[in-house]
């Protein structure tokens, strides 16, 4: 039998029956009441809700959400090249820094990368590039006739369009080629690594960015120092590229190896080189003779 003084046996309050007897009009509302209507809302005016269309769609995104993986939209839309430029800042400055001091051993796509290739850092790179190579060209013309009375300074802006169609042809044409010559490779031999092509962009890109310091150095006219500076650029963005193309390359045949490798570092140094000597050759110099003009002789005498 349960005691009286039980704290958790149901009590009527006396206070709530009083009030009830009071006002025998007043309406009562009940938590239970509201919990079903809570469960059927807009079923008052007339409206049902249907569920069953709704729980497929959740379903879905839970399922790609879970799965990590979306349906990637086609090549030609703009929402394809979107996800390549949604990255982070921090993200941007570790594949700089990863670019400028290359570590052997460490793949800069599987270190850096990790899936994840992005366009925005070569992109502003490679225009940095461009936009350092026209200026410090145009100001290192200028200091190499500094001095002379005879010269006037005009800018050369042809050099910007110049400079933009050899960096971006750069980055964008030798790795396509280089993403076919994988591609035909790992089609004759199953075991080799492969690389995706924006992958492959991604890597030539943040491997330029070496060069912008290089080309602030090819501002003074020294020629020993722009040369320095570009066996030093030279040789990190090679490294970069070496390293991480050959997992891809060191399965297949001696000679396919070989040529590969030769091919990269080639048109990298053609890049290099061929903007120095384009953009910063020493301007030759008309001759000016200083000697008086030859006096008339007269002919007659006295």
């Amino acid at each position: 039998m349960a005691s009286k003084n039980d704290p958790f046996q149901f009590q009527e309050f006396d206070e709530a029956g009083d009030l009830l007897e009071a006002n025998r009009d007043a309406v009562t509302i009940s938590i239970e009441d509201e919990d079903l209507k809570s469960k059927s809302p807009r079923s008052a005016v007339g409206f049902a809700q249907d569920v069953g269309d709704e729980e497929p769609l959740i379903s879905d995104d839970r399922e790609e959400l879970l799965s990590g993986q979306k349906k990637n939209a086609p090549f030609w839309t703009f929402e394809y090249y979107q996800r390549f430029f949604d990255i982070e800042t921090h993200h941007v400055k570790e594949r700089i820094l990863g670019s400028l001091v290359p570590w052997p051993g460490k793949n800069f796509i599987q270190v850096h990368l990790r899936k994840n290739p992005d366009l925005y850092g070569p992109f502003w790179i490679c225009t940095t590039l461009v936009f350092a190579i026209a200026i410090s060209g145009n100001l290192s013309t200028f200091l190499q006739h500094f001095g002379n009375p005879k010269y006037k300074y005009t800018p050369e802006f042809g050099k910007v369009s110049i400079a933009a169609t050899a960096i971006f042809s750069y980055a964008w044409l030798v790795p396509l080629g280089l993403w076919g010559l994988l591609l035909w490779r790992n089609n004759k031999i199953l075991n080799l690594v492969s690389y995706s092509f924006m992958e492959i962009v991604c890597v030539y890109g943040y491997s330029l960015s070496v060069y912008i310091p290089a080309v602030v150095l090819w501002i003074p006219p020294v020629e020993w120092l722009r040369w320095l500076s570009i066996a030093v650029a030279l040789c990190l963005s090679t490294s970069v590229l070496v390293m991480t193309f050959w997992p891809a390359l060191r399965d297949d045949h001696s000679k396919v190896v070989l040529a590969t490798v030769l091919g990269i570092v080639l048109l990298n140094g053609l890049l290099a080189v061929g903007c120095k000597t384009y953009f910063f050759s020493e301007p030759k110099l008309e001759r000016v003779d200083f000697s008086p003009p030859a006096k008339a002789v007269n002919g007659t005498s006295s």
